[in-house]
């Protein structure tokens, strides 16, 4: 039997317990650092599975890593288990409707993300015992990816410092090996203090800290002028101060987050907006203090992992939807804006295709193009250690992740085989790391290359990447009119 065939074979033995504990998670949304049900339920499953557990890892109360297997390199898969806010939707259901009013939900697929790598992790412990092969396993149960940039505290206090490779995926409306881009960025709140005064009888005496805010994001907007179009700000204000008109505001916060390219980048442009901040003060007359809440890195890509991951996808094929799970992508389809479902082509440089409502085959590298870019705290672990993720399709194409659309597909069949397959990819991707003994030297050489040469920006050479294949036909077809 052939490693690919029998880590596979690893993997749909402990399928279904996995999808079970996916599902589990997916009913109990959590939000960042508060993931306490989400954080047992791994927990659980570790301890089930025959894993040395370590809970309350670099002090985190929802962070918890299994290790198994003697010698050899560590291979450590990543996962999330966090939801969002006011994402609370019925599964299953292709129209928006609540569960919980204002309730949480997972719009980010990371009930899927943190069952897949685990799953993975499962199925090379018993590829380990089965075939004797020098080598360890960790999975890291990582809390909070969403705005707490957890994994940066743990690659901090030294979580991953023994491993020798990391891998890890997302779920998404294409599969592909992830193009390892992010922007880096910091959250940051801006508190004003001024002085509190009528503001009808005595205007003159106050101070008042919401004009400052204001003044602030009118300065940060005229900014954006004169930034890189990478580069991105937001802002939330999370304090006003108070609901009465008739009161010059004491206090106001507000929150900011920078995004850049690089490092280097986002320090330069987070210093320019705390001068928009402390010009705004100066204007008011108030004092602003700033607090930093979270900060990540950009990622760091590695070319020799991306190989391996790119020909684990070629072998494995696409993710095998069926009849049933296109129907319910058709349902979602109808609920999307052409600009929605245009978005999930353009993203990869790639054409609109009018006719797909699912993607069951394997999308390639478009050489040149410029991505629109989020941020994540894998970035932190690629720092660190070589690192690749793969992205799975796990919902309609089209789907935006954030939305009611990507919580309703949470437990359907769509989701299930999408997370199935993306452990098969993990898997099969780190028993080429234990069986190929030039691929661990390589991606630490890669990694060594990068951080000494130009670790702040790190797009993927275009003569490095896999060559482009023509797109297979795909089964998914909307249904004729």
């Amino acid at each position: 039997m052939k490693n690919s065939e029998r880590i596979w074979d690893n993997v749909e033995t402990h399928k279904d317990d996995l999808i079970g504990m996916s599902d589990r998670v997916w009913g109990t949304p959590e939000l960042l650092y508060g993931e306490f049900e989400s954080v047992a339920e791994h927990t659980a499953m570790l301890r089930q599975k025959g894993f040395a557990v370590e809970e309350n890892v670099a002090g985190i109360p929802t962070a918890v890593t299994g290790i198994a297997g003697e010698g050899g390199p560590l291979i450590a898969f990543l996962g999330e288990y966090d939801a969002l806010p006011g994402l609370s939707q019925v599964a299953g259901l292709a129209e928006p409707k609540e569960l919980e009013n204002g309730g949480n939900g997972h719009g980010c697929g990371h009930n899927l993300l943190g069952g897949a790598a685990l799953l993975a992790a499962v199925a090379l412990k018993d590829w380990l015992e089965e075939t004797g092969t020098p080598g360890r396993v960790m999975y890291a149960g990582c809390p909070a990816e969403e705005g707490g940039g957890a994994k940066s505290f743990m690659a901090r206090e030294g979580v991953f410092k023994d491993v020798d490779i990391a891998l890890t995926w997302h779920p998404g409306n294409m599969t592909h090996v992830d193009d390892m881009l992010s922007l880096a960025n910091t959250r940051i709140d801006f508190t004003f203090t001024g002085r509190p005064s009528h503001a009808a009888a005595s205007p003159h005496l106050g101070r008042s800290a919401l004009d400052a805010a204001q003044l602030m994001c009118v300065g940060v907007n005229y900014l954006r002028e004169h930034m890189p179009d990478s580069d991105r700000i937001h802002y939330a204000y999370l304090d006003t101060g108070g609901t009465a008109p008739n009161v010059v505001h004491g206090t106001t916060t507000v929150r900011y987050v920078v995004r850049s390219r690089s490092l280097s980048g986002m320090r330069s442009l987070i210093e320019r907006v705390k001068k928009c901040a402390e010009g705004a003060a100066i204007m008011t007359e108030t004092k602003v203090e700033s607090k930093v809440l979270t900060a990540v890195s950009n990622m760091l890509d590695n070319q020799p992992l991306a190989r391996a991951m790119r020909q684990a996808m070629d072998t494995l094929g696409g993710v095998p939807f069926d009849d049933r799970d296109a129907e319910f992508a058709r349902q979602i389809r109808a609920t999307l804006s052409p600009e929605e479902i245009a978005a999930a082509y353009t993203a990869l440089g790639r054409n609109p295709e009018p006719d797909e409502v699912l993607c069951d085959y394997i999308t390639d590298y478009v050489p040149g193009y410029t991505p629109m870019m989020g941020s994540t705290d894998v970035a932190d672990v690629s720092w660190q250690v070589p690192t690749i993720q793969a992205r799975v399709a796990t919902h309609a194409v089209g789907t935006t992740l954030h939305t009611w659309q990507a919580t309703a597909q949470g437990k359907s069949g769509i989701a299930h085989k999408g997370m199935v397959h993306a452990a098969k990819i993990l898997a099969h991707t780190a028993v080429k790391t234990l069986t190929d003994p030039t691929l661990v030297s390589e991606a630490k050489a890669y990694h060594r290359a990068l951080l000494e040469k130009d670790p702040y920006v790190c797009p993927i050479p275009a003569d490095t990447m896999p060559p482009l294949k023509p797109r297979p036909a795909s089964k998914m077809a909307p249904a004729a009119a």
